[in-house]
């Protein structure tokens, strides 16, 4: 298994490349910006990517996926909920003092309960609003792997303060969703460093 994950752009969200070296595929989770580099890394490592998936429609997860799709024909799959922001790309962008990525509808829906990602490495979608009102989760249940975009953080949980979020909403989903699942899963949060559920079970002053 390949597991590669590094910041991107200027709010440095956390972009995943999960590859499997036998079948040389591929999958990238948010890639919100520097895809050149992105691109670039999965050419080395020689893996064809199968799906770009999106855990919410905020800029700095969601802005360099249309560019990734050119450059490699991968379709994308994002939560519908979040389409109004996607759509409000300009609003985003102006936010940040940025030029606004150009975007386009996804070619698919990331529904609770979905099952993506790679034949040998499956990913479980969970649909957890609260960030935003698409936010998902992916649980690589073989993997003992969460990648958890905004909803949760080392210490922290995702802003609610932003259109679509919803703070009630939010906490609900981690403890239904998240909190339940094994303490040695391994999460991979959408912004700074990693955790697991035990840790933040044990020590997260939000839960």
């Amino acid at each position: 298994m390949i597991l590669e994950s590094f910041a991107v752009g200027p709010l440095a969200c956390n972009c995943t490349i999960l590859g499997d070296e036998e079948a040389q595929e591929a999958v990238v989770i948010d890639p919100g910006d520097e895809i050149t580099r992105i691109h670039r890394r999965l050419n080395e490592l020689s893996l064809k990517l199968k799906q770009i998936l999106i855990t919410h429609a905020h800029i700095d997860h969601v802005g360099g996926a249309l560019k990734l799709k050119r450059l490699t024909g991968a379709p994308i799959f994002m939560n519908e909920a979040d389409m109004p922001l996607l759509n409000s790309m300009a609003m985003q962008a102006a936010w940040l003092g940025v030029r606004p990525p150009e975007t386009a509808p996804p070619d698919g829906g990331l529904t609770d309960g979905l099952q993506v990602g790679l034949e040998k490495y499956p990913a479980q979608v969970l649909h957890t609003p609260g960030h935003t009102q698409g936010s998902i989760c992916l649980h690589f249940v073989p993997l003992d792997l969460l990648i958890a975009g905004d909803t949760l953080f080392a210490g922290s949980i995702g802003r609610t303060d932003l259109p679509g979020g919803d703070y009630r909403k939010i906490i609900d989903s981690i403890h239904s969703r998240l909190l339940s699942l094994p303490e040695q899963t391994r999460v991979i949060c959408g912004h700074g460093q990693e955790t697991t559920i035990g840790a933040e079970k044990e020590s997260n002053p939000f839960l």
